[in-house]
């Protein structure tokens, strides 16, 4: 997976602090805290613990943990990531901002096939709005506080959409989040879970397990092609982390020599340092081994 996507043009910003909102219709959204400052960095270069990280909201949100615990898990996330950058995953193109309409596929979010931009940005920027102005294909937007400015130019060629939705104005709904985190892990779980039983279940609960996770798609990251020193090279262009997460989530889970795993202690999912670990940490290990023997104690005196 490195060498895969070892050229990438997928800068990425988050902020030094988010917090949480509510708009006036009761929605719950994460959004970047007064006074934050914006830091770039490459996802690409973090990527295995960036997914490990979202895969574990998931699981725990499928484990039935409190709200308050999935709230504090998902705010983590995005304080240590950024935004997940739904605005321009959704759409059919991330340069929707060219088109009459903003055209969405199938999803899990709105089910609007079609919709007019300015509503569509609504989603996005529920308490403070952009200086943004559309008639037909034109449109304009502004930008005059310094850190704004400095975003727009980061971004150089990308579409127009990505660096409005990495401005501070923009902001994400916590429940989509949490659900996107809770496909991964299904996707993951069954997956683990299929070729651990295989053995032990028939062909009809092998069947649930397969369709279950043919519902899993990702969105496919646009490409191009670049002349390096040696050879061609294809350059990936991420326009959201969401699009990020899930292609390299969907290498991570088909590559054989991807070493992600679920701790058979913790139910977590983690990345083993070596071939043949079951345990994300020594002591998730010691307290499997007690957990363990305890239970063998305990046999052995219902059989005395």
């Amino acid at each position: 997976m490195k060498n895969l996507f070892a050229h990438t043009s997928a800068p990425w910003i988050r902020y030094s602090g988010y917090e949480y909102k509510t708009a006036d219709d009761g929605t719950l959204y994460i959004t970047v805290s007064e006074g934050a400052e914006p830091e770039m960095y490459r996802p690409m270069q973090e990527a295995e613990q960036l997914i490990t990280d979202a895969v574990n909201v998931g699981l725990a949100a499928m484990h039935k943990a409190s709200e308050e615990e999935l709230k504090e898990s998902v705010l983590d996330f995005v304080k240590k990531y950024g935004f997940l950058g739904f605005m321009t995953a959704l759409p059919t193109t991330a340069d929707f901002i060219t088109y009459e309409s903003v055209y969405l596929p199938k999803n899990h979010f709105i089910k609007e096939e079609s919709l007019p931009t300015e509503k569509y940005l609504s989603y996005f920027y529920p308490f403070d709005k952009l200086d943004f102005r559309k008639k037909s294909v034109e449109s304009g937007w502004s930008v005059t506080d310094r850190e704004g400015i400095a975003i727009t130019m980061a971004m150089g060629n990308a579409p127009q959409a990505v660096a409005m939705e990495l401005q501070k104005e923009y902001a994400e709904r916590y429940d989509w989040i949490l659900k996107e985190f809770t496909d991964l892990a299904f996707t993951f779980m069954t997956s683990f879970l299929y070729y651990l039983d295989y053995d032990t279940i028939d062909e009809q609960t092998r069947s649930l397990y397969r369709q279950g996770i043919s519902a899993f798609g990702g969105i496919s990251p646009t490409y191009r092609i670049a002349l390096e020193k040696d050879s061609p090279v294809i350059v990936w262009d991420f326009h959201s982390l969401l699009v990020m997460v899930q292609m390299c989530f969907s290498f991570m889970l088909t590559d054989k020599d991807s070493d992600m795993r679920m701790c058979k202690h913790c139910k977590k999912a983690f990345v083993a340092s070596r071939k043949g670990n079951e345990f994300c940490s020594q002591r998730c290990k010691n307290q499997f081994n007690v957990y363990k023997s305890r239970e063998k104690k305990k046999g052995n005196k219902r059989d005395d």
